[in-house]
């Protein structure tokens, strides 16, 4: 049998992914089977699975309703595609911000001495030793009415003898973004880092030999090559994001409502699986969408060619 083994490469290497395979087949495909056959079915009246054939769960993830006003048969409720849309809108607006603000960062850290690089990723990392509840409650202190933020812009009018309003930025949509920004900068600064330190030194000299300045070798050298980190990013941000709940149920005040909150609430709250399993694969189906045109644009993490 180890005779066999060693002659035939591929069952080698079925025997080496096995482990994975189960794994992946127990704890992610056999659930995602059991999740799609239950978003076909009804609730219950006491919030158990009637397994049935109906379409009617992703028809009201559409908005259109049929318990509608007298002489209406099928009326028109936008509420689930505007949460559909704003999730979408807030994990693009999250990930561009996120990378306005990674890439400088990286930039500096993979161009600093190489005595202070580790310091500079250990800073980097060290917000993520806490939990991440921890890190959203402390935004909440932050940006609160009487929080640190307004304490330190009423010191200032004050300085100045100027009247001040506190800010209500605590339970909005902009406290929301910065939540999903703080929360997940880490993980588009360390890919950008890892392309831009891979880029050998040689090139910049190349490129000034050949008369290019800072900006020109920027974009015809460095951005090029640090597009697979940019690209590893988004995929790192954009999807964690379109599935977050806890953020915006802390920072929005469950005001700013999200699709994982609306899965979440189908789940605990409202007990029904069935809207809430068509909701999380629409989710899934609706991220793969905007990833798949969004990698087969940019590529998954190939070099891009110095033209």
């Amino acid at each position: 049998m180890i005779n066999w083994l060693r002659r035939n490469k591929s069952a080698q290497g079925t025997l080496l992914i096995s482990p994975t395979l189960v794994f992946m087949i127990g704890l992610l495909i056999i659930p995602l089977i059991l999740t799609l056959i239950i978003s076909f079915g009804k609730r219950s009246a006491d919030g158990n699975v009637i397994y049935s054939f109906g379409l009617h769960n992703y028809i009201r993830l559409l908005g259109v309703s049929y318990n509608c006003s007298a002489g209406q048969t099928v009326c028109y409720d936008p509420i689930y595609t505007q949460i559909l849309w704003r999730s979408l809108t807030l994990a693009f607006n999250s990930t561009v911000v996120v990378i306005l603000l990674a890439y400088p960062l990286a930039y500096f850290i993979a161009r600093s001495h190489p005595s202070r690089r580790n310091t500079y990723l250990f800073l980097v990392l060290v917000p993520l030793w806490t939990n991440f509840v921890i890190r959203v409650y402390a935004w909440m202190m932050l940006l609160r009415t009487q929080g640190l933020i307004n304490s330190a812009l009423a010191w200032v009018a004050d300085l100045f003898g100027r009247p001040f309003t506190p800010l209500e930025m605590l339970y909005t949509p902009g406290a929301v973004l910065i939540g999903m920004v703080y929360e997940f900068l880490p993980f588009m600064i360390l890919p950008i880092y890892t392309s831009l330190e891979k880029i050998d030194g040689s090139l910049y000299e190349a490129a000034a030999d050949l008369g290019a300045n800072a900006v020109r070798t920027f974009l015809r050298v460095t951005l090029p090559l640090s597009a697979p980190g940019m690209v590893a990013g988004t995929v790192l941000v954009f999807i964690p994001v379109m599935g977050a709940f806890v953020v915006s149920d802390l920072l929005g005040g469950k005001q700013v409502i999200l699709v994982g909150n609306l899965i979440q609430r189908q789940f605990l709250d409202a007990r029904d699986p069935t809207f809430g399993s068509a909701a999380s694969l629409i989710l899934m189906a609706l991220t793969l969408v905007v990833m798949f045109f969004y990698t087969r644009k940019f590529g998954f993490g190939e070099e891009i060619a110095i033209t």
